[in-house]
């Protein structure tokens, strides 16, 4: 699976399967989005009380243990930690504000696109400019220093908890709220699943792609999302779920400005971590306990940004949301400045990237 061919038969497969999950019932242009359904399981959770973004997605749960079941059968499962962790849970915080204002992950942003949601080509440009700024930073020796190695046992505790997470949306308890609109359990699961399958062994990243063509002029990466973008307007088309536009796109709103700065902050922002939301939940797979951290700092992300009225709705941004992304972009203008060390790293040269995370 590490050949271009592997990687655009990973991005075919997960962006038809993506369409199929919206045929079945997940919401419109959302048959996978990261930010989105970390969102909906903190609601389930009762870290927010919006109960129509409020469902334990089985798609995260899937990808988690998707990933972990193939790290383990690949010797790819490593339990390591410890690489600025705090600073971590504040990127993904900031990161999941970032998708909400947009209304959606990288992962999303492509789905919109292939379900012909105009708006997602200025989100895309603001990803793109984000990311710019995330490899200046790069260049100039930014680092969140190393990992280190850790018991086995921490990096299994994440996979348990989304077999948990798992065993709570079959049964169903009363003190878990299942109400945002959804594909059938184990349909959304098995669609998870192979996508966390073919993530991890192909390292899919938009962050990457996207990174790596500016840097090394690799089109490794970013070839599976132009494959993902190829299938899921296929699949659309087949199912008749394709509507051309900038206006009446569910769950999107058409308000440029902030749809290039919400994605802006998330490409900024997952740069600095070293992948994209859905890496981040395919690196837990495998057992690095630093990208668990930064699904905490989304879970909380997705939660207060609804609790402080931070996430957009199809009328657009809210007064809220537009200044937790000023806020958001000075946060990573810190982060990104003083976590710059003395010694300047040469990048295109000595490809210093940490290929374990994209």
């Amino acid at each position: 699976m590490g050949s271009k061919k592997g990687i655009i038969f990973a991005g075919a497969v997960i962006g038809f399967l993506s369409a199929m999950l919206v045929f079945f019932g997940n919401p419109g242009n959302m048959g996978v989005c990261v930010a989105c359904f970390i969102r909906d399981t903190a609601g389930a959770l009762g870290l927010h009380s919006v109960e129509k973004l409020s469902y334990i997605r089985p798609e995260i749960i899937g990808i988690v243990l998707g990933a972990f079941i193939m790290a383990i059968i690949g010797k790819e499962f490593n339990a390591k930690g410890g690489s600025s962790p705090f600073i971590r849970f504040v990127l993904g915080f900031v990161v999941m504000v970032g998708a909400l204002v947009f209304l959606g992950c990288p992962l999303r942003m492509i789905l919109r696109l292939g379900g012909g949601d105009l708006n997602a080509i200025v989100g895309l440009v603001g990803f793109t400019v984000g990311i710019i700024g995330g490899i200046f930073f790069l260049n100039k020796g930014f680092s969140l220093k190393r990992t280190y190695k850790l018991n086995k046992v921490e990096g299994y505790l994440f996979p348990l908890i989304c077999v948990a997470l798992a065993v709570l949306v079959i049964v169903a308890p009363a003190f878990v709220t299942l109400k945002a609109k959804h594909a059938p359990l184990f349909i959304a699961l098995g669609v998870g699943s192979v996508a966390g399958i073919l993530a991890q062994r192909t390292r899919l990243c938009m962050v990457g792609g996207i990174r790596d063509l500016f840097l090394f002029k690799d089109g490794y990466l970013i070839s599976g999302f132009i494959s993902i973008f190829v299938f899921v307007l296929i699949g659309n088309i087949i199912f008749g779920n394709l509507n051309v536009g900038f206006v009446g796109q569910p769950a999107a709103h058409n308000d440029g400005l902030w749809n290039f700065l919400g994605m802006f902050v998330a490409g900024w922002g997952s740069v600095l971590l070293g992948g994209c939301p859905l890496r981040q939940l395919v690196l837990s797979g495998e057992g690095n306990i630093d990208s668990v951290v930064t699904i905490m700092g989304m879970l909380l992300g997705g939660a207060l940004s609804h609790n402080f009225a931070l996430a957009s709705s199809g009328a657009g941004p809210s007064p809220n949301g537009r200044i937790a992304v000023i806020i958001g972009i000075f946060i990573l203008l810190g982060i990104s400045y003083f976590n710059i060390e003395k010694v300047k790293v040469k990048m295109k040269g000595d490809a210093k990237v940490d290929s374990s995370r994209c």
